[in-house]
């Protein structure tokens, strides 16, 4: 039995294109909500297969989510095979805004999965490091992934300037967007934009959307433009997030906040 309260039901669902989306009272509720399912998908996963393979965000917005996730009972992660999507190129592992560190201290150290494979942002080969975890991605299908959207509708570091849905390699180098850059000091990851690394290494957009079960999760008003622009703007890579329309395997869960931009009806 969870030893939380029921997780109450979404103010509303709807689709956009082939994507599933609802909307939640708070982040807390949204955050609650998605641990749930991508929890019931893994026990799915593993009721088949020895070991699930899992790919997870880091950030500010998945916080909830990730907290949720790990209170989940009867979910047995050392059966499960974890991925990050992103590293700054040159980051040390113990940096405080290293993605390897979030996901050591959030998921690692709590949760003791099966593995936990990690881009080794510091390598002195960055070329050969997309490579080797091209190599580990590829090794055995991934069966569920969790994601967010950034606030100028990246998904992962595929910035608009950057991103391609048919890139034809699975995680590359890229340089990162100025708007990028800038949400990462709003998150209070770095003091300033000089600070704020300019090139990160990346699971692609046709790596993100490889997975059997893609959960989007994106709370927060300041991701509401970002919203907006990826359920009712043009599929194009102005808005990289706006490619989850086309996947028939995908879910998009919004609070009230980052929802608040989109047409009457929602």
């Amino acid at each position: 039995m969870n030893e939380f309260p029921a997780v109450p039901p979404p103010l509303c669902r709807f689709p956009a294109g082939l994507l599933e989306v609802s909307i939640h009272a708070s982040g807390e509720d949204l955050g609650r909500a998605a641990a749930a399912l991508v929890a019931a998908r893994l026990r799915e996963v593993l009721a088949v297969k020895a070991t699930a393979r899992f790919i997870m965000a880091t950030g500010n917005s998945q916080i909830p989510y990730t907290a949720s996730l790990l209170r989940e009972q009867a979910l047995p992660w050392e059966r499960i095979e974890c991925f990050h999507m992103d590293e700054y190129v040159g980051m040390a592992a113990d940096h405080p805004a290293s993605f390897r560190r979030w996901m050591r201290e959030r998921v690692e150290i709590p949760a003791h999965p099966r593995a936990f494979h990690y881009i080794r942002g510091d390598s002195p080969d960055p070329a050969a490091e997309c490579a080797r975890y091209a190599a580990l991605l590829a090794a055995a299908p991934v069966d569920v992934i969790s994601l967010g959207v950034g606030e100028n509708g990246h998904i992962a570091f595929n910035d608009p300037p950057v991103a391609d849905f048919n890139d034809p390699v699975d995680v590359k180098i890229v340089a990162l967007d100025e708007a990028c850059r800038r949400q990462q000091v709003g998150e209070g990851h770095f003091p300033d934009l000089a600070s704020v690394p300019t090139h990160a290494i990346t699971l692609t957009i046709p790596t993100l959307l490889r997975p059997a079960s893609i959960f989007c999760l994106v709370p927060e008003a300041r991701k509401a433009a970002a919203v907006k622009a990826t359920l009712e703007g043009p599929i194009g890579t102005a808005c990289p997030a706006s490619i989850l329309r086309r996947s028939g395997n995908a879910r998009l869960f919004l609070d009230r906040q980052s929802a608040g931009l989109l047409g009457s009806g929602k």
